[in-house]
């Protein structure tokens, strides 16, 4: 799939282990219902075995692909190829990406997590489409997440950049602050908990989706 800054507009990140209440696959289709331009699967500290884990990757990956939405892994080169994925998500302290880039080759969407531009600069030469920066607010959808590095460090890393470069603003993001991260000169927020913590996932991700769209870059 071509990848663009477009897709970055509302990237939804989502694993079983953040809707035990609700069935990811739902929660998947409404959130693409409510205008979520990417999505990414996370399982991490789940109850699901490895088996398990791929069906449901293989279930969510077709429902993207039918809504023509990148469908990424996040950190795992191995099950982002198994399962045929769009492209992979990897952290500082996950897999390098200079051998994710190796293992998923040229075609495959590469995303890079980046707090600083030091690291956004490693992360472009490494072979990244596109980095994830953050977190921009207190998060309670990770428990490795670290203090907020806020809106300003990611207009800082765009203000330092040689080049126009895709970023996409997570952590902490709400609709009532999503307009602050895109001031700051995100092409788009990742979200968790914003909707799958919602009562209904279809709206929280159109109050998302207008949020951003009503932001001029």
């Amino acid at each position: 799939m071509a990848f663009t800054s477009s897709h970055l507009r509302l990237y939804f990140i989502m694993g079983s282990q953040d809707c035990p209440d609700q069935d990811p696959i739902d929660v998947l289709e409404q959130a693409i219902a409510g205008g979520i331009t990417m999505f990414q699967f996370r399982e991490k500290n789940s109850d699901l075995t490895l088996s398990e884990t791929v069906a449901l990757g293989r279930h969510l990956r077709e429902i993207c692909r039918q809504h023509n939405i990148p469908f990424i892994v996040n950190d795992r080169a191995d099950l982002a190829l198994i399962l045929d994925a769009d492209g992979v998500h990897v952290g500082q302290e996950d897999l390098p990406a200079r051998e994710v880039r190796r293992l998923i080759g040229p075609d495959k969407i590469l995303g890079v997590s980046a707090e600083n531009i030091a690291e956004a600069r490693q992360a472009i030469e490494n072979g990244a489409d596109y980095i994830g920066v953050g977190p921009m607010f207190l998060t309670s959808s990770k428990s490795d997440a670290r203090f907020p590095i806020y809106p300003e460090a990611l207009q800082a890393i765009r203000e330092q950049l040689e080049e126009p470069f895709p970023i996409v603003g997570i952590g902490g993001i709400t609709a009532s602050n999503a307009h602050k991260v895109m001031a700051a000169g995100a092409d788009g927020v990742a979200v968790i908990s914003a909707i799958t913590k919602a009562e209904d996932p279809k709206r929280a991700a159109e109050a998302l989706a207008q949020a951003v769209g009503s932001t001029k870059m």
